[in-house]
């Protein structure tokens, strides 16, 4: 989960949110959109432990149609994009203390980490497992410095009216895309529940406690960010975690924040090829056609599903336009992931219970329905453009489908 969103996306929120009660809140409603979903998906994945997320829930649910739509988003949006905004933002960081262009930057990367999946099962667990531990020290250590810090930032975190009518506001609802795209990565472990030991017990577990733990994190840094670099250096700013390193540790501390920071960006793009991965083999394995691409070698890397999504991250990595194809990315994933919770109201109406039940059930389905519906319609109405790709990407998944049938 940790990785682009909440090092960049703060710097598109202040554009038109101001107060810091209002900005700390849509951090905060995030975390509660993406507990209610981790709720839901505990129950599906533990019901459906097999590797592919939405491709499977919608396919069982409903029919081969929709989840080949919902395994497409993934495909194409839901790791292809997250993967090209990562390996932009990584260009930003490392471009720094790198003698190369932000492009030239992104692309090693990416090639690098593709070799790295490609290679060995074993290798690349280890590699996340290692990035992920120094990803949860770097935020502990920027929220511990921000305490110290001896010349904060003049900010009112209390709900004033002023903040209350910024969150009334649609650009509100549009920030609160950006926000649900730093939270995406909730749902992974049903991504690849097929690799899970024990899923009904460690699905839940990996969901909700993954889940909550990041929300904390995601509120504090936020706080810190807030607390350290004034509201008008943000706007539309990128680098939003090196700003406020430069703040506290100075400009030499800055740079060596600038460089972690760009480790981290690896660590978020590895996750999203490890996990993307699973869900393509899933899709090209229950395809005639497309079944040679779901070859996994003797040690069980999914090597050719690998390669095809990397090839569709460097088409959207060569655009460049980095809040594009973030807006185009959080509206067309939460629209996946709201049809994967209406699977499970559609589940429990028809009586199918699975080992794990939904903690809060109803309640927890309809919050993140409610609250998801209404950012998608203000998307709808405020980014106009974006919407239109996202219906593009679900009417060419169409197409595709046909095809293959």
């Amino acid at each position: 989960m940790v990785g682009t969103g909440v090092f960049t996306s703060l710097g598109l929120q202040v554009a038109a949110t101001h107060t810091g009660f209002a900005l700390l809140a849509l951090w905060a409603i995030g975390g509660l959109l993406a507990l209610c979903g981790a709720a839901c998906y505990s129950e599906l994945g533990a019901a459906m432990p097999r590797s592919g997320g939405e491709y499977v829930y919608l396919s069982d649910t409903f029919h081969p149609f929709l989840g080949f739509l919902g395994g497409w988003v993934s495909l194409t949006v839901g790791f292809a994009a997250p993967i090209a905004l990562a390996g932009i933002a990584f260009g930003h960081y490392a471009s720094v203390f790198l003698p190369l262009s932000q492009r030239q930057a992104s692309l090693v990367a990416i090639v690098a980490l593709t070799l790295i999946h490609a290679a060995s099962l074993r290798l690349a667990r280890w590699f996340q497992v290692g990035v992920t531990t120094l990803v949860v020290l770097l935020i502990a250590t920027f929220i511990a410095a921000a305490i110290w810090y001896p010349h904060p930032v003049t900010i009112g975190f209390a709900p004033t009216r002023g903040a209350l009518g910024e969150m009334a506001q649609p650009e509100f609802a549009v920030s609160l895309i950006y926000v649900s795209y730093a939270y995406s990565g909730w749902n992974a472990a049903g991504y690849v529940a097929g690799e899970i030991t024990e899923p009904e017990q460690n699905i839940p577990r990996a969901l909700l406690l993954g889940t909550a733990l990041v929300t904390v994190l995601y509120v504090l840094l936020n706080w810190a960010f807030l607390r350290t670099v004034p509201i008008a250096r943000l706007d539309n700013v990128v680098e939003v975690a090196a700003l406020s390193a430069t703040q506290i540790f100075g400009p030499i501390g800055g740079r060596a924040m600038s460089a972690i920071i760009a480790i981290v960006m690896i660590g978020s793009m590895s996750g999203f090829v490890l996990a993307g991965s699973r869900v393509t083999q899933a899709i090209v394995a229950d395809s005639p056609k497309l079944r040679v691409l779901a070859a996994r070698t003797p040690g069980g890397v999914p090597r050719r599903a690998i390669l095809l999504q990397v090839a569709l991250t460097l088409a959207l990595l060569l655009t460049n336009a980095f809040e594009t194809v973030l807006t185009y990315a959080g509206f067309t994933l939460e629209l996946g992931t709201l049809l994967a919770i209406v699977a499970l109201i559609v589940r429990r109406r028809r009586g199918i219970a699975g080992p794990v039940r939904t903690w809060g059930y109803p309640a927890t389905a309809l919050i993140y329905a409610a609250i998801s519906g209404w950012t998608l319609a203000f998307v709808i109405v405020q980014r106009p453009v974006a919407s239109l790709a996202g219906a593009a990407t679900l009417l060419i998944g169409a197409v595709i489908y046909v095809g293959l049938r």
